[in-house]
């Protein structure tokens, strides 16, 4: 039997192998997430709607292979071993994205499509491989925090922390390597996304949880039970506002870059949009961290509340970012932007932890981020980008971006008091607690 001093240490090694894992899974995302944008818009010089339907690929890729990709580790692959093929492949494809004149003129496929539409099946087919990566790495750092005795509500935040300083240190190489107009930031995360999929088969194994040892339906072999959460009532309903939210949280990281970057050329905001942004991400560090605290205090429900409000300040702060000392409401909704992301995403994913059984839980992780980056952000992307060519485009191409964040700002109010009155969950301490087993 190992001595205390021994699992202390082989926990304290589990901890760092999981905060490497969480910071590069989101480097490789934030290397080209926030500056799509200006990528398509500035940089290729395509319309709003063009780059939405490219970044609705993020959307329809969580409706489809997140939950799939649950139902696999559920029950028939080793979590960190599909978690490592799925960066590989993703890796590969980003990597291809700089050949896009190539694919056109050597791949039938790609010969008679524009070039925007040859962008969009390649995000798309990295999009498939990577968003059931964050489910999963959440579903994997659980398992293994459980396997060496951690406490999940204390010893995660500081763990998922780090995935949000790889973002800000993407965005900084991208901003500060000239990238974020090229295709330079997808090479950037392709190459680490390769060097995260090997060292994934590094991680304990996580072996599948549910193993049959008596005879099921077809619907349970294929692992569609978790959709049987959609019968829940309560449960639905936190689905429903999981997608509403969803609708607005992708707004930030489709336009932020590229409504920075519109102001007067040259100056700092424009010059340094990416670094600037950046500061959501520093926020985020600092709110992960508090996460605890918050949901022993208040609960869960309250806490996902706060974020909903907090999404309402991030853009009416946006609204007033170009007039004059406008930079203030810029760094409070990049300040505000902590709570509002963390507090509705982490604390949700710790819901669905608490609320689901041990078997169906990675699946049930996948139908949270379906919901949130899939069928909401698929929604939001679709009529964000519609709206703004239609209601918000000048004649001369440039955009009204004051009633654009007007426009969010007020949709998340209705959202979080819709989400006040109608979603019903009593505070247990007992609840908070039961995630440290």
């Amino acid at each position: 039997m190992k001595s205390n001093s021994a699992v202390n240490s082989s926990l304290a090694t589990i901890k760092y192998k999981l905060t490497a894992m969480s910071f590069l899974q989101f480097f490789v995302w934030g290397a080209w997430l926030t500056t799509i944008g200006t990528y398509c818009t500035v940089g290729k010089g395509w319309t709003f709607g063009q780059f939405g339907a490219i970044f609705s690929t993020l959307a329809l890729s969580s409706i489809l292979m997140p939950s799939i990709i649950g139902i696999i580790a559920d029950k028939w692959m080793r979590a960190e071993r599909l978690y490592g093929i799925l960066h590989l492949c993703y890796g590969f494809i980003l990597l291809m994205i700089p050949q896009l004149d190539f694919l056109k003129q050597n791949i039938p496929f790609f010969s008679s499509m524009p070039e925007y539409d040859v962008l969009y099946w390649l995000i798309f087919a990295g999009m498939i491989c990577y968003m059931p990566t964050i489910s999963l790495s959440n579903s994997v750092s659980y398992r293994i925090l459980t396997m060496f005795n951690g406490n999940v509500v204390k010893d995660f935040p500081p763990i998922r922390v780090w995935g949000t300083i790889g973002f800000i240190a993407a965005m900084w190489t991208t901003n500060l390597t000239g990238s974020k107009d090229n295709s330079m930031q997808f090479v950037i995360a392709g190459v680490t996304a390769i060097l995260l999929g090997i060292y994934s088969f590094t991680l304990p194994a996580c072996a599948p949880e549910d193993k049959p040892t008596e005879r099921k339906s077809f619907f349970s072999m294929l692992g569609l039970d978790a959709f049987r959460l959609f019968a829940s009532y309560k449960m639905a309903l936190f689905f429903v506002f999981s997608m509403l939210l969803g609708a607005a949280l992708q707004l930030s990281n489709m336009y932020g870059d590229a409504f920075l970057s519109g102001f007067p050329k040259g100056s700092v905001v424009e010059k340094y949009s990416t670094i600037i942004y950046s500061i959501s991400q520093f926020s985020e560090t600092i709110f992960i961290l508090t996460i605890p605290f918050f949901l022993k205090r208040f609960g869960m429900k309250k806490v996902m509340l706060f974020a909903l409000f907090a999404w309402v300040l991030r853009y009416g702060f946006f609204a007033f970012g170009m007039i004059p000392m406008g930079s203030i409401f810029i760094v409070l909704s990049c300040i505000v932007y902590g709570m509002a992301f963390d507090f509705f995403l982490i604390s949700g994913s710790m819901y669905i932890e608490t609320t689901s059984e041990p078997r169906l839980r990675s699946s049930a992780q996948g139908l949270f981020i379906m919901m949130t980056n899939g069928f909401g952000a698929y929604f939001g992307t679709i009529i964000s980008s519609w709206v703004i060519d239609r209601y918000f485009t000048f004649s001369d191409g440039s955009t009204n971006w004051h009633f654009t964040w007007v426009t969010f700002a007020l949709y998340c109010l209705v959202v979080a008091i819709l989400f006040g009155f109608l979603f019903k969950h009593e505070h247990r301490p007992e609840e908070i607690d039961s995630l440290n087993h």
